[in-house]
């Protein structure tokens, strides 16, 4: 359940009320869901059903590249566009964005619109392979009457890299449902004691897979340079992924296992954010990083990279600091900065939630609403 399935579900729940919805979709097989994980998806996919979505799921639409199974997939979805006969096509990331817009294209639908989802051109894979998406997205592009960036440098690659011209490309901010960020009052210490945190020391959290992209491993080395100028604070991981074991390591090899904590894949990432005292996503490239309004949404500072779609939410010395993705020097000092000083954090923390409203789900909602009007 990544920030690209909850986008577009609660696109497809907003939207429900004025257009008739139906959400393709795959299994998530590949994914290894916890029951929490698989559980918090139902609900997902219930809520939708009671609010008027369809949904359709795929079996063979799966992430990783498969011909045989692609194909099916292509079949599968044809098929559905001919019995439905949508006037508009949406998709969303890499694999299902190539299947739904070539099945769209040969089916002649009115519209096809398409959400990236990240900056898939660097950061994520080898050149040779990034090399084949660029050339496959601009390819794709010639079909696709619109794409909608979710952060203004994400819209700035696409032009820069030749993929799609300027007047084809609209910036909408993945939104957030911020209520259970803003009005959660929860008990922090009781919080804390629950989840076996060190009630005395301060707190530094990330929430996110526990992969290379996501650079967990540069936030424990910086944490080493925290932890000499405060021995008592604690390192929090929110999230799973194959880095899990090795960084369980490292901080074994470093002797301050019992600094930081593993907690998984969590469902209350809404009442956890509330005992942060700085929130880190040290991520090496990001297409937007939802999970920073999440944190501006709680009152928490943000530290991030400089990077991606991140720009777009923090803004240096005003609700964060950024730092130069993969430095850990600079990443422990701007962690150290708002720990020496809680006023500034406070003041960080009070501008991220005035500046989290602009990332609701409603405004999402509101503008994908109105592009959808001006492009019929």
């Amino acid at each position: 359940m990544g920030g690209s399935a909850q986008n577009t579900i609660l696109s497809c729940i907003g939207l429900a009320d004025k257009y008739e919805i139906i959400l393709t979709h795959g299994l998530s097989l590949e994914s290894k869901m916890t029951d929490q994980e698989i559980e918090s998806i139902n609900s997902h996919i219930e809520n939708a059903k009671d609010r008027g979505v369809k949904l359709v799921s795929i079996p063979s639409l799966i992430r990783n590249i498969n011909p045989f199974k692609d194909f099916h997939s292509l079949m599968s979805i044809l098929k559905l566009i001919k019995i439905e006969k949508p006037v508009i096509v949406h998709t969303h990331s890499s694999k299902a964005g190539l299947l739904g817009r070539l099945a769209a294209w040969i089916s002649r639908v009115p519209l096809i619109i398409h959400t990236p989802h990240g900056h898939v051109f660097y950061g994520h894979f080898g050149k040779a392979v990034s090399k084949l998406f660029l050339h496959i997205e601009r390819l794709l592009d010639i079909i696709t009457d619109h794409t909608i960036a979710l952060t203004e440098q994400e819209g700035r690659d696409y032009i820069k890299l030749s993929v799609s011209p300027p007047n084809k490309i609209t910036t909408i901010h993945s939104g957030i449902d911020l209520e259970s960020f803003i009005e959660n009052k929860i008990d922090v210490a009781g919080k804390k004691n629950s989840l076996g945190f060190n009630t005395e020391g301060q707190i530094i959290g990330t929430v996110g897979w526990l992969l290379p992209i996501k650079g967990p491993g540069y936030l424990l080395k910086a944490m080493g340079f925290v932890w000499e100028r405060y021995p008592d604070a604690q390192l929090v991981y929110v999230g799973k992924g194959d880095l899990e074991n090795d960084l369980k390591e490292k901080a074994s090899q470093m002797g301050v296992s019992d600094n930081v904590k593993f907690l998984g894949w969590r469902n209350d990432v809404h009442e956890i954010m509330q005992v942060f005292d700085v929130f880190v996503l040290p991520s090496l490239n990001e297409g937007m990083g939802r999970v920073i309004v999440e944190a501006m949404a709680a009152g928490k500072p943000v530290v991030a990279s400089n990077t991606g779609g991140i720009p777009d939410l923090v803004k240096n010395n005003e609700n964060g600091l950024l730092f130069p993705p993969g430095d850990e020097k600079i990443l422990a000092q701007s962690i150290i900065n708002i720990l020496e000083d809680p006023g500034k954090a406070e003041s960080m923390g009070q501008k991220g939630r005035l500046y989290s409203q602009d990332f609701s789900m409603e405004a999402m909602i509101n503008k994908i609403e109105k592009l959808y009007s001006q492009l019929l």
